[in-house]
């Protein structure tokens, strides 16, 4: 997957679709050069949850994967591999002394780990430099615009 990426997806189904084209491309990755910090942004209802539960897929992982909202992080083993995917939820944290408590330094550090996280703007100072910015925007016709951009 070449990023930028600017596309619009017509239902949840292409969202998934679009979410599980990347898990396979990350999977694919065998050198580690694919970015590990997924960060969606995007209003509530936008297609965050649905995208990642298409990466998920992607990645292998056939569990089901609800949004993390109340639990604030999730950890799904990656089939096949010793990576992991962590799915963070941080719509509910108070601050960053919130977010280091749960371990994301560790997380995102972590070189067999992949994170994805939804509501990133709550990271403030904590946000990495490198990672894959994905924006979504939901559309009056129901549709959704997913915008994809590497950060360095």
């Amino acid at each position: 997957m070449v990023l930028p990426l600017h596309t619009i997806t017509k239902s949840a189904e292409a969202t998934q679709k679009l979410g599980e084209t990347l898990g396979h491309t990350l999977l694919a990755d065998k050198r580690g050069e694919a970015p590990r910090v997924l960060c969606l942004w995007g209003e509530l209802g936008s297609g965050k949850t649905t995208f990642t539960q298409g990466l998920a897929r992607g990645l292998g992982i056939t569990s089901r994967l609800p949004s993390p909202t109340f639990i604030i992080v999730r950890r799904y083993s990656i089939p096949k591999t010793t990576r992991m995917l962590y799915h963070m939820d941080l719509y509910r944290v108070q601050g960053t002394s919130d977010i280091e408590a749960l371990g994301f330094d560790e997380m995102r550090t972590d070189p067999a780990a992949y994170v994805v996280i939804e509501w990133p703007e709550r990271l403030g100072m904590l946000l990495p430099d490198t990672r894959v910015d994905i924006r979504f925007a939901a559309l009056p016709d129901g549709s959704h615009t997913i915008e994809m951009e590497l950060t360095k």
